[in-house]
């Protein structure tokens, strides 16, 4: 059977260029970056995979009053196996992508895909091809290597299609988890194609926890030439990045080989203005912070030790200092013990012929959701790694390569 699967995946470039086409056709950006979210997007691909032959759809739909038809849209798509004694195989793709950016720096309309046969490859290129539609189409011909031919995958593939992953998963895996967690069974495997290399050698099984704070530092605004009579909230705010940064990382020193880089990050990144002109003492100053911590320690035992910086800072400057947190979110690791990494392991040696290894990033991906409710979810692709770059684009072997691999893991 495998043979016969891996020839009509070959076969299947004319499907993997129009899926991707018509996808890119049907912008699913998110309200919260300018975008109406993925509902047409969405109502395309049911019909798509109906006329198809995979009809055994289901949709979840999360309420956004921000989003075109109220709704943020979650599909199942259900291709049921043979042996009921199997675990069941999810693939989870997101069907939201992130806006093109400067449309400047693209060769064509990112909206519009585009063939090419130059190095590096057969490519498309388009807005989403690659993050994540190179997910959604490897997957989907992958259940179709089995449905077009009448063949039946020994494990029933659940192919779920999110939204909003790129915005935080609060209308996607997040609400699913929260609302419809029955969905989702303890021995399930997981797949998670949204993050890989390009050479196929790394599964994802481990996530760095993630903080994002908002520091507020609030003093008293004064003229230039008068510092003593106001209190600078900037100096104050400064001293409290660096502060943070060092004696921070200074604290959670320990290091882990699983991840690159190998330790908890802590960098100050964005600023907001203060006051507009030079010759002012600003009276509020605002910075965040993106940390990236090794699972070995907890958001809260980060978050002690910023109060105690704070109070520090406020001591010495005579200043209050508030916070606010934008992101928080730990994630249980998967075991590369697990049967989703050692199946995932010989899938990826018979298609791509290398010898992967486990590894943990500091980026947060949907895994976390379902590894925190006790589900072994693999983070793995065969990318070029151009998502949310200009020009973005996907080798169609890595589709027809990933779809392999997928099938491979129904068996």
């Amino acid at each position: 059977m495998k043979d016969q699967l891996f020839k009509w995946i070959d076969n299947s470039i004319p499907l993997a260029i129009e899926l991707e086409t018509e996808l890119t056709k049907r912008p699913a950006v998110s309200p919260e970056s300018g975008g109406e979210g993925e509902l047409d997007k969405c109502l395309f691909l049911e019909e798509w995979l109906k006329s198809h032959g995979i009809t055994q759809l289901e949709r979840y739909d999360a309420p956004d009053r921000n989003a075109k038809g109220g709704i943020r849209p979650n599909l199942i798509a259900t291709i049921s196996g043979s042996d009921e004694t199997k675990e069941r195989l999810w693939i989870m793709s997101h069907l939201d992508v992130v806006p093109p950016g400067d449309e400047n720096l693209w060769t064509n309309d990112p909206w519009n895909v585009v063939y090419k046969e130059d190095p590096p490859g057969r490519r498309l290129i388009g807005r989403g091809v690659e993050d994540n539609q190179q997910g959604i189409t490897a997957s989907i011909l992958a259940a179709l290597s089995f449905t077009a031919q009448n063949f039946k995958p020994a494990r029933t593939i659940k192919l779920l299609f999110v939204s909003d992953e790129e915005v935080g998963s609060a209308y996607g895996i997040e609400w699913l988890v929260k609302n419809h967690g029955d969905l989702f069974k303890k021995n399930d495997m997981v797949l998670v194609p949204d993050g890989g290399d390009p050479k196929a050698e790394f599964i994802e099984v481990s996530e760095k926890n993630i903080l994002w704070v908002k520091f507020i530092t609030k003093g008293k605004q004064a003229h230039g030439s008068k510092p003593d009579l106001g209190t600078n909230a900037f100096l104050a705010g400064s001293e409290l990045a660096l502060c943070l940064h060092y004696e921070l990382s200074a604290e959670f020193y320990e290091y882990d080989s699983l991840f690159d880089p190998d330790y908890s990050t802590f960098q100050p990144t964005k600023k907001e203005a203060n006051v507009p002109n030079i010759n002012t003492i600003p009276g509020i100053d605002i910075f965040y912070m993106d940390m990236r911590v090794l699972p070995i320690y907890s958001t809260e035992l980060i978050l002690k030790e910023i109060d105690n910086i704070k109070a520090t800072i406020e001591e010495k400057h005579g200043v209050t200092i508030e916070y606010n947190i934008i992101q928080r979110m730990e994630s249980m690791p998967t075991s590369p013990s697990a049967k989703i990494v050692t199946s995932l392991d010989n899938a990826i040696k018979e298609v791509y012929a290398v010898s992967p290894k486990p590894v943990g990033i500091g980026g947060g991906t949907v895994a976390a959701y379902l590894r925190n409710i006790g589900i072994d979810c693999a983070v793995w692709t065969k990318t070029d790694q151009t998502l949310h770059q200009p020009n973005e684009y996907v080798l169609l072997d890595n589709i027809l390569g990933d779809a392999k691999v997928m099938s491979l893991l129904a068996l």
